[in-house]
């Protein structure tokens, strides 16, 4: 494997000069014979670098970004991370979902990082590539030292996820929020349980991760509901979108924003192989919907945009509310004697 193609910037990597995120000499692979292990890979790593810059090109909200994970045992034939195995030589299918690469140092790396000089506390996002909370973090409880070292340095962060592992780490969420602006969102695409286990097979069911949206909105931590994918001629008819929409306002979820599948190289071969084996006869729907790149139609995202939206102001969900301002702590005063100042006679 090219392990030395593995940069800290997943757009940099596998370019001539980009600068190895951790030595080759410095990987240990393990398995473990257990039920929810079988089958998978663990390449355990010591990063060199932990907080990520997203390219100045994408069209992601935020600006950094912590990934203590490549590849998912979560599965989805549609993750767009896909790709990025590739440059380790490692295959995009049944690879991704298989040969996980754990980041050991990532929780003392980012408290490193959050203390430098250099750092302003800007806000990062955690789950943009894969999910943080997938099944290996139950063995390697990455996430407990993250969460404590930006909850430390007050430093507003987000979290996306399809995990219900969360929920472990309930209260240092809460210990976060209580000096920082904290986002959670959960993705939650639709409610069909066929579809779910086809195309999310390594996922929590729909309904347990709605149940996570419940538990945190019931200790006070807002979250909101990432409606994606919403996937086109399986789960986008009017009468599955207003069930989803439904389910996630009852969930006391505070927001929820629609995305439309999108298939980007990598994740596209695989989940056309998926479809051609699952739904043969939207083959040609497919590509002629995404004959013009990764992404669905305008008119088509549009669609499906408004639909949800007019569905969420049906059900009342209203807007996602803003966490309050950082509140670093001052240090508790000192308690003894006043102190006196030393001479020498």
């Amino acid at each position: 494997m090219r392990w030395e193609n593995l940069a800290d910037d997943d757009a940099l990597a596998g370019r001539a000069g980009a600068a190895a995120l951790f030595a080759a000499d410095a990987v240990t692979t393990r398995t473990f014979d257990t039920p929810e292990f079988r089958g998978i890979t663990f390449h355990e790593i010591r990063a060199r670098s932990i907080v990520n810059r997203v390219p100045g090109a994408s069209r992601m909200p935020f600006e950094w970004t912590v990934n203590p994970y490549r590849g998912c045992s979560h599965a989805c034939v549609y993750c767009f991370a896909r790709k990025t195995h590739s440059y380790l030589d490692l295959d995009t299918g049944l690879g991704f979902d298989s040969q996980i690469v754990v980041k050991v140092n990532a929780p003392e790396l980012l408290r490193a990082h959050l203390a430098s000089r250099r750092w302003q506390g800007a806000h990062i996002a955690m789950g943009t590539n894969v999910d943080c909370y997938q099944r290996a973090e139950g063995r390697y409880r990455l996430m407990p030292g993250i969460i404590a070292a930006l909850r430390d340095r007050a430093n507003p962060f987000s979290i996306l996820t399809k995990g219900t592992l969360i929920l472990r780490d309930l209260e240092l969420l809460k210990e976060a929020a209580a000096v920082t602006e904290v986002g959670i969102s959960v993705s939650v695409g639709f409610l069909d349980q066929e579809l779910w286990r086809t195309v999310e097979p390594g996922t929590p069911a729909p309904d347990r991760r709605l149940d996570v949206v419940r538990t945190l909105t019931e200790h006070g931590i807002g979250c909101g509901v990432l409606m994606a994918p919403v996937i086109p001629f399986l789960g986008d008819h009017p009468d599955q979108l207003r069930a989803t929409v439904r389910a996630i306002a009852a969930s006391g979820a505070t927001s929820v924003t629609p995305l439309v599948l999108h298939l980007r190289p990598g994740a596209r071969e695989w989940f056309m192989a998926w479809l051609g084996h699952h739904h043969p006869h939207l083959v040609r729907r497919y590509e002629r919907l995404y004959a013009e790149g990764a992404y669905a139609p305008k008119w088509y995202q549009r669609r499906i945009t408004g639909q949800v939206h007019e569905l969420a102001t049906e059900f009342g969900i209203g807007p996602a509310r803003r966490g309050a301002a950082r509140r670093i702590p001052a240090p508790p005063e000192p308690v003894g004697p006043e102190p006196t100042q030393l001479t020498l006679l």
